[in-house]
């Protein structure tokens, strides 16, 4: 374990809610945004990325009302260096190709993805 002085550490997944995806292509979007992130923040800080699994991955999902919202989030996380992840659907199901669904944050500093989700609500 990490002392208490140490920055919790978690992942954040936020997801359009104005898409009226089904449940299972929600699901399937913020998997890939966890996968695509967590390897973001391995490439950026391994050890960052190995404690949060030892941890017990700690998640949050979030929502945001649309893709503007999406993209302002990203470029937020992108500016600052937290490593994050932007989903652009394939287009196979329920959505036009290159749709933004979803953005996955971390895992990373707590407070440094607080800084920015403070204010999102849960879904």
């Amino acid at each position: 374990m990490r002392s208490a002085a140490v920055d919790e550490l978690k992942q954040v997944i936020i997801l359009r809610s104005d898409l009226e995806m089904g449940r299972g292509k929600m699901v399937a979007q913020g998997a890939h945004a966890s996968l695509m992130s967590y390897f973001e923040a391995e490439k950026k800080d391994s050890r960052i990325a190995k404690a949060w699994i030892d941890e017990g991955e700690k998640k949050i999902v979030l929502k945001v009302s649309d893709e503007e919202a999406l993209k302002k989030l990203y470029a937020a996380f992108s500016y600052k260096g937290v490593p994050c992840a932007l989903v652009s659907d394939a287009g196979l199901t329920e959505l036009p190709p290159g749709t933004k669904t979803a953005l996955g944050v971390g895992p990373w500093k707590e407070a440094e993805i607080d800084a920015f989700t403070r204010a999102l609500k849960l879904l």
